[in-house]
């Protein structure tokens, strides 16, 4: 109005939309579905049944928690953000929904998580790696995760030998549990909007669940195999890298054996190759075919012509880990093994 006094209008902070006066944050990975339908679609694909404990990882304002607790006996919710968790409480407060709800606030990293028999979540994407991990070494086992994962990792979790995106990634989970791939989400579907797709993945422990030394065993031997997943295997164990590692492995082995007196050697934890638990980078395809590799060791280096013995008895030589299935995997490290090398 002319003469008078122009009112200021707020403005709301660039990349923090608002819901219920709650703002996002993408550097904490906070991308809120606000698509009804693909909530639903989500819990119908999940297969909850009525008498499941759901594990819900990163609710937020509780658009997906509201449609678990419909679906299910009881939600456990992990939110690390203490505005949503009091946003929550609000929500759901005096409803006939109040006492079957149960939030717990902390990072869900460092939080003993309860029993439970699902969980399905639209997690925070910094975390997919170590938080998959986590939840496979979930004892007692439950019966599958429904995860929302960025599309890249997703696909990698599902790659099959041969596939551009087969990796470590692929295999150490694939031998813990299957993986199916249930939906892509696009990016329109999140408030606000975050920079890439997403896709929906089932994961489903395998039971019996493999032995915990088998599980280190396998990680140790595809650390190695899939430093370069498209060279040959003859080449990648000539260098003089991994033969070194190998060899100190070895020897530190049998020296433990003899001091224990012959103890087995799942036992044995304290070598160099690392477990299943680290954050898994998401790999990249070498695509250098042509790269130079070091040879290690000279023709008469006996652990090298140990190690060589091993890849020609199983006609491994030639082979590429990127072309690999999980039976190959495990019949060469069985032949390792037998040859008294080992990986964990």
């Amino acid at each position: 109005m002319a003469g008078g006094k122009m009112k200021k209008e707020k403005v709301k902070p660039r990349g923090a939309p608002y819901q219920g006066g709650i703002s996002f944050h993408k550097s904490k990975g906070q991308h809120i579905l606000k698509n009804p339908l693909l909530v639903d679609t989500i819990v119908q694909k999940s297969g909850i049944k009525s008498t499941d404990i759901i594990l819900e990882i990163g609710p937020g304002t509780g658009n997906l928690t509201e449609k678990l607790l419909n679906a299910g006996k009881s939600v456990i919710a992990v939110e690390l953000d203490p505005r949503m968790v009091l946003e929550l409480q609000r929500r759901f407060q005096g409803s006939s929904y109040a006492n079957r709800l149960k939030v717990i606030q902390g990072d869900v990293l460092k939080t003993d998580l309860p029993y439970f028999d699902i969980c399905v979540a639209n997690i925070p994407y910094q975390i997919s790696s170590p938080l998959t991990f986590k939840l496979l070494n979930h004892q007692p086992a439950f019966r599958c995760a429904v995860i929302m994962f960025q599309r890249e990792f997703a696909m990698r979790l599902v790659a099959q030998p041969g596939d551009n995106l087969y990796c470590r990634l692929s295999a150490n989970t694939q031998l813990r549990a299957r993986v199916s791939h249930l939906l892509k989400v696009g990016k329109n579907n999140f408030r606000p909007p975050p920079k890439v797709d997403s896709s929906v993945v089932r994961i489903e422990p395998r039971k019996p669940a493999p032995d915990t030394n088998l599980v280190r065993e396998y990680d140790g031997l595809m650390r190695i195999c899939f430093n370069r997943k498209n060279k040959t295997l003859g080449s990648l164990f000539r260098q003089k890298t991994v033969l070194s590692m190998m060899e100190k492995n070895y020897k530190t082995l049998q020296a433990l054996q003899q001091v224990l007196g012959n103890t087995e050697v799942g036992t044995v934890d304290n070598l160099d190759f690392g477990g299943a638990e680290e954050d898994l980078k998401m790999e990249t395809d070498d695509g250098d075919d042509e790269m130079e590799l070091e040879d290690g060791g000279g023709e008469g280096s006996e652990f090298k012509d140990k190690v060589l013995s091993v890849l020609k008895e199983g006609d491994f030589e030639e082979k590429r880990s990127s072309k690999l299935t999980q039976q190959e995997f495990l019949y060469l490290l069985s032949l390792f093994n037998k040859a008294g090398i080992h990986f964990s």
